[in-house]
């Protein structure tokens, strides 16, 4: 009865409204108040202020509604680990990617483990690594594709490979000839940047300080793709992983000297997170996978 009381509260508060609520709960609005005032007879405190236009928590109810998430979130956990399907042939799996691996890494892998397990479904999300942290602690994803260095102390990291950021330019470029260039080169060239929310733009950044480089940001973007398109005709040129380029005909990666710092590519959980079926069998086959062949070297196995 609690966690229906729980799902009832944290509905009218996130939607502020008794009628909204009810309409997503699929129960009449009398209904649903009548189960938050037992709540609150339960509690021994107002947890909601129907006074105003918006209903609103009081400050009992902004105590409470933390925990009764966490609940909730708990509570979804053990019911896929009922339903969780050990033979692969059904299941879900949700997977987030930090933006710079979309040009290169997100779809074979998908790809792969699709083929492997036709029946379970995959949801991907792309997303800044601060971002995708807060989602496997909230459970709203399985596993993450980023960099090892995490912020949060509930996550951990399991490496997986080193990969070297490059200059990358297109055809008619005047750096296209060369296959090293030194920082110093960077001096006065328009890059396109990812912006300054992405940890790849930190890493460029604290390179070029430590390099006394002094290039010209033309162009800031939160989208690769983007940032690679506006390569075309020569004109720019950008920072990004060698793999990146190479997955793009006319465009070439320049190693620069002295060479930007490796950053570990890792596979990310929430510590201690129930890993299901479709987890263990996307981590088995990254554990396979053939990072050589892709122009990198693997670092520990997972």
């Amino acid at each position: 009865m609690l966690l229906r009381h729980a799902r009832y509260l944290v509905a009218i508060a996130d939607h502020g409204s008794f009628t909204r609520a009810a309409a997503e709960l699929h129960v009449s609005q009398p209904a649903l108040s009548q189960q938050i005032r037992q709540l609150e007879e339960m509690l021994g405190a107002r947890l909601l202020d129907r006074t105003g236009r918006i209903v609103r928590l009081t400050d009992a109810g902004r105590a409470y509604i933390g925990h009764a998430r966490r609940a909730l979130r708990e509570f979804e956990a053990g019911r896929r680990a009922i339903h969780d399907v050990e033979n692969l042939c059904s299941g879900a799996l949700r997977l987030a990617f930090t933006p710079t691996f979309t040009t290169y890494l997100v779809a074979p892998l998908v790809r792969q483990f699709h083929r492997l397990h036709p029946g379970v479904g995959i949801s991907v999300n792309v997303l800044a690594q601060t971002e995708m942290e807060a989602a496997l602690s909230e459970d709203t994803i399985d596993l993450g594709v980023a960099f090892g260095a995490v912020r949060s102390d509930d996550i951990v990291a399991r490496p997986l490979y080193e990969e070297r950021l490059c200059l990358v330019v297109a055809e008619g470029h005047p750096a296209f000839a060369h296959t090293e260039l030194a920082a110093s080169s960077l001096d006065g060239m328009h890059l396109a940047l990812l912006d300054t929310t992405f940890v790849t733009r930190t890493a460029i950044d604290g390179y070029l300080n430590t390099a006394a480089a002094y290039p010209r940001i033309a162009i800031e973007s939160n989208s690769v793709e983007c940032l690679l398109a506006v390569l075309e005709g020569g004109g720019l040129a950008t920072i990004m992983p060698q793999a990146a380029a190479s997955e793009i005909t006319g465009l070439k990666a320049i190693q620069l000297l002295p060479p930007i710092a490796s950053r570990t590519v890792s596979v990310l959980q929430r510590d201690g997170a129930y890993s299901t079926a479709a987890s263990r069998a996307f981590v088995a086959m990254l554990e396979a996978w053939d990072w050589v062949s892709l122009g990198r070297d693997p670092t520990a196995a997972l």
